[in-house]
């Protein structure tokens, strides 16, 4: 499985059989957007909504038909299982910024978490429902979103094999907190890739929580 950081939380992942999912495809600032990132122009069979916001769901910028992945519960798409579980934008169950969406499948054996704009720690019974997560995709950047001790505890708590940080402070998002780097201090281990892509494989994930900082493409 091939992951690539298109930029915010939007991530491109093929499949070793070539089927292709786009995370929370945002909406450039050259089109009005809230973030600098480029334009995203890349084809997809299946696409990934956590929420309502225009820098997570600008779905008619990807190219290539895809299927549409919103909501809660078990959908099927590209041959693939997503579970969408609840959550909030905000600490008030959304009556700020209102509802948002865990997205929970599996390419090639790897069991992958989105946390979309998750503004809060997670229950118990929540992590239930989660259940075991080999890479995390995680909000990093606070601000409007679960503030960095926050998610430090919900990646102790979720125990993942892999933590990529996504909707952090850097040139192209400038209305969080907090920046990858942020997310990787005191942390064990650290790989920053100085690309934008990453390949792993079920059989050779690390058996300790592993932060990968990756570069944008867009």
């Amino acid at each position: 499985m091939k992951i690539k950081w298109l930029g915010h939380a939007s991530f491109l992942i093929t499949s070793n059989d070539g089927t292709t999912i786009i995370t929370d495809p945002y909406q450039s600032a050259n089109d009005g957007g809230m973030v600098g990132y480029e334009k995203i122009t890349q084809s997809a069979s299946v696409v990934t909504v956590s929420h309502e916001h225009g820098d997570h769901n600008s779905v008619n910028d990807v190219q290539g038909n895809p299927a549409l992945i919103r909501g809660l519960g078990s959908q099927e798409a590209g041959g693939i299982e997503f579970r969408g579980v609840e959550s909030y934008h905000d600490t008030n169950y959304g009556s700020q910024r209102g509802p948002n969406t865990l997205f929970c499948f599996s390419v090639d054996g790897i069991r992958i978490c989105h946390l979309g704009d998750l503004g809060h720690q997670l229950s118990q019974s929540t992590l239930d429902e989660i259940g075991e997560v080999d890479l995390l995709l995680a909000v990093a950047g606070g601000g409007p979103t679960i503030d960095l001790p926050d998610l430090n505890q919900l990646v102790e708590a979720m125990g993942p094999k892999v933590v990529i940080p996504m909707h952090f402070t850097n040139n192209n998002c400038t209305y969080t907190k907090y920046t990858a780097e942020d997310l990787a201090k005191g942390k064990d281990t650290v790989k920053r890739t100085g690309t934008s892509e990453v390949e792993f494989s079920s059989s050779e994930l690390p058996q300790n929580t592993e932060v990968v900082i990756l570069n944008h493409a867009l």
